[in-house]
């Protein structure tokens, strides 16, 4: 059987996944700490064959789509006056107690709760660098660039942020929070906090909207190329086979 025909499918299947992570990424434009997620293709020549130097093999696996990572790069951010809002300059993650454990986020929207908990706008503890909740009492709250909390002038906690090697492997758990594998958050030694700002999505609304586009174009393609190559073993199956 021909293998245009596994090729084009290959490349629909690609391009359909492209257009739901392009839709995602447009669609939290908006969101506080949303980190776009791009996708990657897998180099023929670096694939399951390469070693025995079987590129024909490599070639009709067609595992073109490597899969989506996520984007680190630095979001707008947006003054608040809020001093509870902190804004990450830098690479680093707020880690954050939820039901499914500890999550990692760059959404900064912070409040206190009944008991002077600081956390999130879901409910969830906001972590300190030892991993543990941070109370504030009452009074005027200061957030230094360090993470250190101080009330009337007195330290009571340091807010976490913490960075992960090169290449981890972060996934996403809902819009803005992310999962990583158990011990590779290490404190961060890079990142500045900027209190009463909000840092927003790193995803620009025009390159999402031109990317998406272009990708609804290329899905087009692909659905007329498998068409084509549909049409033509149909017409194989039933003028080419009667013959043999």
């Amino acid at each position: 059987m021909d293998s245009g025909y596994y090729a084009a499918f290959t490349g629909l299947l690609a391009r359909t996944q492209a257009l739901d992570e392009v839709a995602n990424n447009l669609a939290n434009t908006n969101t506080n700490g949303f980190r776009a997620e791009r996708d990657f293709f897998r180099n023929t020549i670096a694939g399951p064959h390469a070693a025995d130097s079987q590129l024909n093999t490599a070639v009709n696996n067609f595992g073109v789509l490597g899969g989506n990572r996520v984007d680190l790069s630095q979001g707008q951010m947006t003054q608040t006056g809020n001093p509870l809002d902190v804004a990450i300059e830098g690479q680093g993650f707020f880690a954050v107690q939820t039901k499914q454990g500890v999550l990692y986020t760059r959404d900064g929207s912070f409040l206190k709760s009944s008991k002077g908990v600081l956390m999130n706008d879901r409910g969830e503890q906001v972590l300190n660098a030892l991993g543990k909740p941070i109370t504030v009492p009452t009074g005027p709250v200061t957030i230094a660039a360090d993470g250190t909390v101080s009330v009337n002038s007195g330290i009571v906690g340091r807010v976490g942020v913490f960075d992960f090697p090169s290449g981890t492997p972060l996934v996403p758990q809902g819009v803005s929070s992310y999962q990583a594998p158990p011990k590779t958050a290490k404190l961060s030694t890079t990142a500045a906090l900027h209190q009463g700002m909000i840092e927003g999505s790193n995803q620009d609304v025009v390159r999402g909207t031109l990317q998406l586009v272009l990708v609804q174009r290329q899905v087009e393609m692909m659905t007329k190329a498998l068409s084509v190559f549909d049409n033509d073993l149909d017409q194989q199956a039933s003028q080419d086979l009667p013959r043999v």
